[in-house]
């Protein structure tokens, strides 16, 4: 079978695709016949040794969409010829044809959906979820700002916030907002041309996937009391202290594999509730192009591979 390795950090070029053997599955796993892999920015940032902490050599990861091929002994809740979804949790890599995956790390995925469409969901559906419910709190009828609001985390974010009846805010360049209307978003603010506390009344919650200035900003639209979820890197000292100072709450959550959520975004995608949008598919050997167009921050949605057996 074919699979990425990452050698030693760097840049794109570290990406090597070489062969394996198939490893039979241990009695929890299941072998999962990838179809497609989503890429994410956290991939990238771990192959330039700034993510996880991983040790070499190490195929990427995390998101996945495959067929089961075989089961472990121990496996009773799914069978052979399962099409099935997931998100990796341990040392192991789903840029690759076969994975063994504990069973616990693996959903049935919905017919309608493609295994392009499942595979770059789990990460970005996961991390929305956990930004707005669990670490943001937020609740129907409040007011939500996302930024970056036609990326990956970002449009995820919007439709979720939507499903719960939140009342939905976001920023993007003004070519994402027939989209973002597409998705059903309350109030567009095209961040190129206005500043945010200028356009924005005071919200409850500000999901904030760019980071910088923007985080500045966004503390002055939240009412006192309001949340901040800071997606890119820890929080700095200086964030810190802003927070203090603005009475408001500020979080850098790390998303968590968690599967009643992901069942949760799984019936909404079976629902047509959910939707993601998938900027680019790449071929397994292409994999270096897929980084540098994720990384290059210009990607509208998720760029995903697929894999030749797909």
């Amino acid at each position: 079978m074919k699979r990425v390795e990452v050698s030693e950090f760097g840049g794109p070029d570290s990406l090597t695709v070489t062969t394996d053997s198939v490893r039979e599955p241990m009695p929890h796993e299941a072998l999962v016949r990838i179809h497609a892999a989503g890429v994410n920015p956290y991939d990238w940032m771990t192959r330039k040794g700034n993510g996880a902490d991983v040790d070499l050599p190490w195929t990427p990861r995390w998101d996945f969409s495959g067929v089961i091929a075989a089961v472990g002994s121990s496996i009773t809740e799914f069978f052979v010829g399962d099409e099935v979804f997931g998100m990796l949790s341990d040392e192991r890599g789903a840029y690759t044809e076969y994975a063994t995956i504990p069973a616990t790390n693996i959903i049935r995925k919905p017919r309608r959906v493609s295994h392009v469409v499942a595979a770059g969901v789990p990460m970005v559906a996961l991390t929305a979820w956990q930004s707005l419910f669990e670490t943001g709190r937020l609740h129907p009828t409040q007011r939500v700002l996302v930024h970056a609001a036609a990326g990956g985390v970002g449009h995820m974010a919007v439709q979720l916030a939507n499903w719960i009846g939140a009342y939905t805010i976001g920023t993007a360049s003004a070519s994402n907002r027939a989209y973002l209307e597409e998705i059903e978003l309350d109030e567009f603010v095209n961040y190129r041309q206005e500043r945010i506390e200028a356009v924005v009344n005071p919200v409850d919650l500000v999901v904030d996937t760019v980071g910088g200035d923007t985080f500045k900003q966004s503390i002055d639209v939240l009412i006192d009391g309001g949340r901040i979820v800071k997606l890119p890197g820890p929080l700095t000292e200086y964030e810190s202290d802003l927070l203090n100072q603005h009475d408001v709450n500020g979080t850098y959550p790390v998303v968590q594999w968690r599967p009643e959520h992901l069942c949760s975004v799984a019936r909404l995608l079976k629902q047509g509730r959910l939707d993601l949008r998938v900027d680019s598919v790449f071929p397994l050997e292409r994999v270096a192009e897929a980084h540098q167009l994720s990384e290059s921050g210009h990607a509208r949605g998720k760029v995903v591979l697929q894999m030749p057996s797909g």
